[in-house]
């Protein structure tokens, strides 16, 4: 059974330009062109989630002038995003702390959002600016917060109700976790949503993982026995 949720960890940009002799911001740019192929990929599928890592909290250490130039790069690509929206029923939305965008990018993010939330097709959420023990923090703050005003008592806490609280509140968890260009850990991307996730790890960078590398992906985990916790039945 093709899974219903995907979510990808977009690695290898930058070793994959220098392995051209190319500037990192070269991989970048090539792997947000990748970001649309992947979607198609990935609906044409039967995919109906598709969940994408694209900057983390602990990005912002990279050089400012990379940083700056990714800024761009995602702002330019939303702004075609929200046309792709429109023609493929796709639902965009964003996982990660939005206060820590840089506004024009926040504007254009809100943008999408709410010209996409009338479509009930394909669903493509980014995570920008994004951690999961950020995210783990930002929920507790927020549920505690309800506790106080009284809307909730801590006898109503279980993992359902925490996971109300979360960015992705309103998708269903993943049924199969990939990360590109040979790492394998899960740099703090959904650390809670992945407890009984597949796994699948390749070697391929970001930007060369294609429609073919994708369907190798659905194929192992079409593979896997899926028991979540339970026996395999003899």
């Amino acid at each position: 059974m093709v899974p219903n949720h995907v979510a990808i960890i977009l690695d290898g940009n930058g070793r994959w330009a220098k392995s051209k002799g190319m500037p990192r911001n070269f991989g970048h740019t090539n792997g947000a062109k990748n970001v649309e192929t992947i979607s198609r990929a990935a609906s044409k599928l039967g995919i109906k989630y598709l969940t994408l890592y694209a900057f983390s909290t602990e990005n912002w250490s990279r050089p400012e002038a990379e940083v700056s130039a990714l800024m761009l790069l995602f702002e330019g690509y939303l702004k075609k995003c929200i046309k792709d929206a429109k023609e493929n029923n796709m639902r965009i939305r964003f996982i990660g702390d939005m206060d820590g965008y840089p506004k024009a990018l926040k504007d254009i993010a809100l943008k999408a959002v709410e010209e996409s939330a009338i479509y009930d097709g394909f669903n493509l959420t980014i995570a920008i600016n994004y951690g999961s023990r950020d995210e783990i923090v930002r929920a507790m703050k927020k549920m505690y917060s309800d506790i106080d005003a009284g809307k909730i008592s801590r006898d109503d806490i279980s993992d359902s109700t925490f996971s109300k609280y979360l960015d992705t509140a309103d998708i269903p968890d993943p049924d199969l976790l990939i990360r590109t260009s040979g790492e394998q850990r899960l740099s703090n991307y959904l650390l809670w949503q992945l407890a009984y996730s597949e796994f699948y790890f390749t070697d391929v960078p970001w930007p060369e993982f294609d429609e073919e590398e994708l369907k190798k992906a659905v194929s192992a985990y079409e593979k896997r026995d899926r028991r979540y916790g339970g026996l395999k039945e003899e």
